[in-house]
């Protein structure tokens, strides 16, 4: 029979040391012990979550794997796997959500230290629109396009029409190359400057198109300030 939180003495279940002291005393381990909820045959879910964190170093480490990669891991099925990464990504959302309110933009490298964890473990492209102010605060962040960036499958009317939902006068985007090489691709540059155009007609302006890496970014305002003039 499989260890479940029930069968821990009492003092170590952590559904009743969260009621009795709040969700705040727990440990990680503990937080991760209420969402797995069992064990295995041979150990507590305490002690599965203990070792589950061991293994990747901390939430960290953890928030960053993949429910392929969780899933090989003893005691984790494909159930708790996408548990995990769920409510991982969750509280990434809330943290996102929260920094976003506070946040301006001044720079090009700025969307690259915003916004990099998005696409760190990605291997797919992703395209997203980043919706401003006339001050440059940040209105909202969208997805817009999975897959390979290119001019007729990412629609200039989504990305126009997210800003107009937004209320926003300017726009950046950005999308992540996986191979780490942040050259543009003639379709990123024919792209950007057809975005530039229908912005420059709209008056929702096009400021920048940036390309992410894991540890690098290219600025298309940067570089090729000509598509500006």
């Amino acid at each position: 029979m499989n260890y479940r939180i029930e069968d821990l003495p009492m003092l170590e279940k952590p559904r009743e040391k969260a009621l009795k002291y709040g969700i705040h005393s727990l440990s990680d381990a503990e937080l991760l012990a209420i969402l797995l909820r069992t064990g295995t045959r041979n150990c507590s879910v305490l002690t599965l979550s203990q070792a589950l964190l061991k293994e990747y170093s901390g939430l960290d480490g953890l928030f960053k794997a993949r429910i392929s990669k969780l899933k090989t891991f003893d005691g984790i099925g494909e159930v708790k796997a996408i548990t995990l990464v769920a409510a991982l990504e969750l509280g990434s959302r809330l943290t996102e959500a929260k920094e976003i309110v506070k946040k301006q933009i001044h720079e090009s490298k700025e969307v690259f230290l915003f916004y990099r964890h998005l696409i760190i473990n990605l291997d797919q492209e992703q395209f997203y629109g980043i919706f401003l102010d006339s001050h440059n605060y940040i209105l909202g962040t969208k997805l817009l396009f999975v897959g390979t960036v290119n001019q007729s499958l990412v629609h200039p009317r989504d990305l126009f029409k997210e800003a107009i939902l937004h209320n926003a006068v300017k726009i950046i985007c950005f999308h992540n190359h996986p191979s780490g090489n942040v050259c543009p691709s003639l379709a990123d540059l024919e792209l950007t400057k057809k975005l530039k155009e229908i912005g420059d007609l709209l008056g929702i302006l096009l400021i920048d198109h940036v390309i992410l890496a894991k540890d690098k970014y290219y600025s298309f305002l940067e570089h090729r300030k000509d598509i500006w003039q």
